[in-house]
């Protein structure tokens, strides 16, 4: 149960400590005090989405904490899986603060966690049913959902929506290889013509910079033969004109020859011979390359033509030769998938027919179990409202089965009700009213969490459309609940709020040229006054306080 909330910060509420205990704690007050400003404050500390316009103007940041006691064990297994247990066992501390920038912190037992663990941990503290319930309830996609908590199909459905998924996906896979086939086959021509084109080029890795060295070496044949015979001139010389070998020849001999004298021009002669040896090795080179010079034009052309080639496939699949194997490789396996697309097919149709068969015979547990459920549903809701002044209603929890499966198996769901006599079942969005909406809503919460481990409701002004004894009855029915469960109800009606065991004002006031927002808890005497304003407004009769006594004795409701 809920026993201590702080709000600070928060809208027009600057701080307001409120403590709850057991049984019905109503909360009325005047339109736009501030009520839904602390049910706002609840659900951020259930991890509900925020804003930054929640953070009070002028204030840096706004701050919930709440004190949760009688903790279920489900509760506590979960927070010792997720390490967030506390000193005390039984008792939980949940913050979260708002920054004015719109960051939130939030804190479990101390610790840090998320609004995500938050989310998780809701369900075993508080569910607020409010006023776009009722809503909720028209829309008969959302029965299923009423039925299924009720059922407890939960496991089921753990077991069949993996299943469902996967015949999604197949399916999508499926209908992508049949529907494209043309463009398959498009797809295959043009890839068989690439693969093919790069294939019979057999390019090798840096083929084109051997080729283009080649080409250079025709581009300047001219150059290359003009040199070599200049060099072989200058080291060879002709019959006029000695070379560069032959005065070697003549300057080694002429220093060897002093050798005889001296041991001095041993050096210079071993100098000499290496440079005359040096000099016959260049020469005998030159003239191999002269010998060996091939300016073929028909090579010339081929390697021209070559690197033509190899420049227009750069263009098409790639800058690099390695770019152009990468593509191939990659065609290459495409290819292999798109010509063995029959066989993927095939496989994935096999697939889907064995997933298929799984799907089906999980939702038949599915539908066997709503079905059964739904029969006792129908009773206890149908109980619920002839408690409600509804005895003349008759509801029917239909579940009807086709055979395309859908996330919920292959049933609909619809709630269907009579509330004349003689009048068939029909959709609760073609016969019910406001006000017969929300005791159903209520029927129907009571219900579902019957059997829950939350430990606290919240009715966020259910009593819309709803007046005279329906109203008391509510006012019974909510009474009845918050002996099992910590009620909270936030109502305009007097017949509900005489029922509360406690009861909270919501106040609003300008101080210094801003708004303040109060929660007070009320005695006797105040309870009188402020049932007795929702009885007559403002102006409180002397009758309407002889009519808010009555209302609190019938409920026996001393303080």
């Amino acid at each position: 149960m809920l026993q201590l909330l702080h709000i600070e910060n928060i809208a027009v509420i600057e701080r307001a400590d409120i403590e709850l205990d057991k049984g019905l704690t109503v909360l009325s007050g005047e339109t736009g005090a501030g009520k839904s400003i602390v049910i706002d404050s609840i659900g951020a500390l259930l991890g509900k989405r925020v804003s930054r316009d929640l953070v009070r103007s002028g204030a840096q940041k706004g701050f919930v904490s709440a004190v949760f006691t009688d903790l279920p064990r489900a509760l506590r297994e979960l927070l010792d899986e997720l390490a967030l247990s506390g000193d005390e066992p039984d008792t939980l501390y949940v913050q979260r603060q708002i920054s004015a920038d719109g960051k939130s912190t939030c804190r479990v037992n101390m610790k840090p966690a998320s609004a995500a663990v938050l989310r998780q941990l809701a369900p075993y503290l508080i569910d607020i049913h409010g006023q776009n319930d009722g809503q909720k309830l028209l829309d008969e996609a959302h029965h299923i959902e009423y039925l299924d908590g009720y059922a407890g199909c939960a496991e089921i459905l753990e077991r069949y929506r993996p299943k469902y998924q996967a015949l999604v996906t197949l399916r999508r896979e499926i209908t992508a290889l049949e529907t494209g086939e043309q463009e398959r086959l498009q797809r295959i021509d043009m890839l068989t013509f690439h693969k093919e084109e790069i294939e019979q080029a057999a390019l090798k890795p840096d083929e084109d910079e051997a080729l283009a060295q080649r080409k250079a070496y025709f581009d300047h044949a001219g150059k290359i033969a003009g040199a070599l015979e200049q060099a072989r001139m200058a080291l060879s010389g002709d019959d006029e004109i000695a070379g560069a070998c032959e005065l070697l020849d003549q300057a080694a001999s002429a220093i060897e020859s002093l050798r005889e004298v001296s041991d001095a021009f041993d050096g210079m002669a071993e100098q000499a011979e290496e440079v005359r040896l040096l000099a016959a090795d260049l020469r005998d080179s030159v003239a191999s390359q002269g010998d060996n010079l091939d300016f073929s034009p028909a090579e010339r052309e081929m390697v021209e033509q070559r690197l033509d080639e190899i420049y227009r496939l750069k263009q098409k699949y790639g800058g690099t030769i390695p770019e152009i194997l990468a593509y191939l490789e990659k065609i290459t396996a495409e290819l292999d998938t798109l010509e063995n697309a029959d066989d993927r097919r095939e496989e994935l149709r096999e697939q889907y027919r064995g997933m298929l068969a799984e799907a089906k015979g999980i939702a038949a547990e599915l539908t066997e179990q709503r079905r059964k459920a739904a029969k006792q549903l129908e009773g206890e809701i149908v109980r619920e409202l002839s408690e409600l002044d509804m005895d003349k209603v008759k509801m029917r929890v239909a579940v009807r089965t086709g055979t395309k499966l859908s996330s919920h198996g292959c049933d609909t769901v619809t709630f269907e009700i009579s509330v004349n006599p003689g009048e068939p079942e029909k959709p609760l969005s073609k016969v019910a009213s406001g006000g017969e909406l929300s005791r159903i809503m209520l029927a129907l919460k009571n219900v579902l969490t019957a059997g829950e481990d939350v430990g606290m409701l919240i009715f966020d002004e259910i009593d819309t459309g709803v007046s005279g004894h329906a109203a008391q009855q509510i006012g019974r029915k909510l009474s009845a609940i918050a002996k099992k469960k910590q009620t909270l109800c936030v109502t305009h009606l007097p017949q509900i709020a005489a029922m509360g065991d406690h009861h909270l004002r919501i106040s609003k006031s300008v101080r210094g040229g801003r708004s303040y927002t109060d929660v007070s808890p009320m005695d006797r005497e105040h309870r009188v006054d402020e049932i007795a304003r929702l009885l007559s407004g403002e102006e409180i009769s002397d009758a309407a306080r002889r009519n808010a006594e009555e209302l609190l004795d019938a409920a026996g409701q001393g303080a």
